[in-house]
């Protein structure tokens, strides 16, 4: 898995209109946000930094565990088998 939300969660809802994956969802109204491991590549392929744990008011996006650069990639290319991302893939690991 690559973050997780933790129940200091506020319920916002800002982290799933950012996630170019779709990998956030909220089962239902009254629980906290669930990131779907399978989807989620940190946004490696798509930005320098996860949008997620940037826009998060409350802070409780939290890595659970890291996961390597090539792990991520290799996700993000299964995810979009047709899109060709080129030699040049953002990430956060690159900072």
């Amino acid at each position: 898995m690559s973050y997780r939300i933790t129940d200091d969660c506020t319920l916002c809802g800002a982290c799933e209109e950012e996630c170019p994956n779709k990998a956030i969802s909220q089962p239902d109204p009254d629980s906290i946000y669930k990131i779907d491991p399978k989807k989620c590549t940190e946004c490696v392929g798509f930005f320098d930094e996860a949008q997620c744990v940037s826009v998060c008011p409350s802070e409780c996006i939290v890595l659970d565990p890291a996961e390597t650069e090539d792990v991520l990639i290799s996700r993000l290319k299964k995810l979009y088998p047709d899109k060709d991302f080129g030699g040049n893939i953002p990430s956060h690991f690159k900072k």
